[in-house]
């Protein structure tokens, strides 16, 4: 098994507290909201806390798709979360998992700072393929664009 590790950050004029808590303690409300290509958002196993795995259910290319989300660590107090792609469309058959570590932080005028860590852990010898990492960031950047744009357009949402 290979472990891969990409970093990115990402700003955001929405305040630390008010976007970790669309993006985490109630993205199963938010997320479909923001997004019409999201459809549901289900615990599979668990109760939310570290270890759920949750299905969340979307549209893509007139298609009905999924992934499996595991929960690993929820830091509310520190705005830190972390999660893995266990299953599903977003995860390539060379990956075991690609699990990310995020953070918020205070960013410019108000605003956040998101930090990101990806680790893309594959089966066997296998390197992730650059297009689907391309493309899998791209999609990354796209779902925090649209929360980011909904909670801007809600400025009543906390």
């Amino acid at each position: 098994m290979g472990v891969f590790t990409f970093e990115d950050e990402i700003n955001s004029p929405v305040a630390p507290a008010t976007l970790y808590k669309a993006l985490v303690t109630d993205a199963d409300n938010v997320i479909p909201k923001a997004l019409d290509s999201f459809k549901s958002v289900e615990n599979v196993e668990g109760n939310g806390g570290p270890g759920t795995i949750k299905k969340i259910t979307f549209l893509e290319d007139g298609e009905t798709k999924f992934v499996l989300h595991k929960i690993e660590s929820i830091d509310e107090a520190n705005l830190g979360y972390s999660y893995s792609v266990v299953g599903g469309a977003a995860l390539p058959d060379t990956a075991e998992k690609i699990t990310f570590d995020s953070k918020l932080v205070a960013g410019p005028n108000g605003g956040s700072a998101g930090k990101l860590t990806v680790k893309y852990e594959t089966k066997g010898d296998a390197e992730p393929n650059q297009d689907e990492l391309k493309t899998g960031k791209a999609k990354a950047d796209a779902l925090f664009k649209a929360i980011e744009a909904y909670l801007l357009a809600h400025p009543d949402y906390n």
